[in-house]
């Protein structure tokens, strides 16, 4: 929107030109979703905590958190706000790709918003049960893949790139890509989800990581700098950096709330939201691969839930872990929940850093 008439503005007065940078429109963005996540927040957890939507804490989960029940729960609904409004203000609204992560992102949100509500407000533990919230991501999913997958213009856009590798790249045909695309956008949703666990441990990485993935859009927008460091070239994939930065900005606004001691949750309608977003971007960018290595806590903490449910019954009751996901293990090992919180995001500057340096 404010795009659309800088450029008109630019007619007459060639000073707003500038706004047609897309460097200077995503820091403009974070700053913008950083301020309106600051402005909404309060009001947020006033009307979270006036309808009662408190948090229900597990009983059979480390005792240092019963006393966190109660917290506003659902916040994510302040990242949602904050993103969407942002990115309509700031991006190409005829960019294609910033609709296709705003539709999965705002999608994702109601799958959790839903399961959130049903948990809270109608105090069904249960939530959404599992196979209608695997069903309808499954249809974002699935339509998004299609759609990508059909769409494609160069044959590089279908291709699996392998990092640390610059002239390795494995071609994955329409239907190859559309299924490695469903997999990866449903499943980092789900791994993001499964990491909101603890005060500030999911959104924090998922920052760093939507920040380092927009350095990977603009290069994959950019057909000099595509060809110069071996990305494949995806026209119109730059624009994703206001959605990132928007992202980053909401996240980090975010995260002044739920810092430890938090103040609120994230909540399914932010994790599952952000996750999706992650994964859709990495697959417009052709960078699946880095996502898993930049995102290894959520990996990681996904594959301790896998390795636990499996050895347990396959086991007949033990268990790998002392607690799944992985924060909770270290938690109840004698970890300090700010320490397993802090150590998990150095592991991932660190990891995110390791798959920047791909090239």
């Amino acid at each position: 929107m404010l795009l659309m008439i800088a450029q008109w503005l630019g007619q007459d007065v060639r000073a707003f030109n500038v706004f047609g940078y897309i460097t200077l429109r995503t820091v403009l963005a974070a700053m913008t979703a950083l301020v309106i996540s600051f402005l909404a927040g309060p009001r947020v957890i006033r009307w979270l905590a006036a309808k009662k939507i408190g948090q229900a804490v597990r009983t059979d989960g480390p005792q240092t958190h019963l006393v966190k029940s109660g917290t506003p729960t659902m916040g994510g609904v302040l990242i949602l706000i904050a993103i969407a409004i942002t990115t309509l203000l700031w991006a190409d609204l005829s960019n294609r790709y910033i609709w296709v992560v705003l539709i999965v992102t705002l999608g994702f949100g109601a799958i959790g918003w839903v399961d959130d509500w049903k948990k809270v407000v109608y105090r069904d533990p249960k939530g959404l049960a599992s196979r209608w919230k695997y069903f309808w991501q499954s249809v974002i999913g699935i339509i998004v893949a299609v759609y990508l997958g059909m769409t494609a213009t160069l044959p590089s856009q279908l291709e699996l790139i392998v990092p640390f590798f610059k002239t390795v790249a494995y071609p994955l045909g329409v239907i190859g890509f559309m299924v490695l695309s469903y997999f990866v956008i449903v499943g980092t949703s789900n791994a993001v989800n499964l990491t909101d666990g603890l005060d500030g441990l999911a959104i924090m990485p998922a920052v760093m990581v939507a920040a380092a993935l927009a350095i990977f859009a603009y290069v994959a927008g950019n057909a000099v700098y595509a060809k110069y460091l071996f990305v494949p070239y995806v026209p119109g994939a730059g624009e994703l950096c206001i959605f990132l930065g928007a992202m980053a900005g909401a996240g980090l606004g975010f995260l002044w709330f739920n810092a430890y001691p938090a103040e609120v949750f994230m909540g399914d309608v932010g994790a599952l939201a952000l996750g999706g977003a992650l994964g859709t971007v990495a697959v417009i960018v052709r960078q699946e691969i880095v996502l898993a290595i930049m995102g290894g806590v959520f990996v990681a903490e996904t594959l301790s839930v896998a390795a636990q449910v499996l050895y347990f019954k396959f086991t007949g009751g033990k268990r790998i872990f002392r607690m799944a996901p992985l924060h909770h293990h270290y938690e109840l090992s004698g970890w300090k929940e700010t320490q397993v919180v802090v150590r998990f995001w150095i592991i991932t500057i660190m990891l995110v850093l390791f798959g920047g340096c791909r090239h």
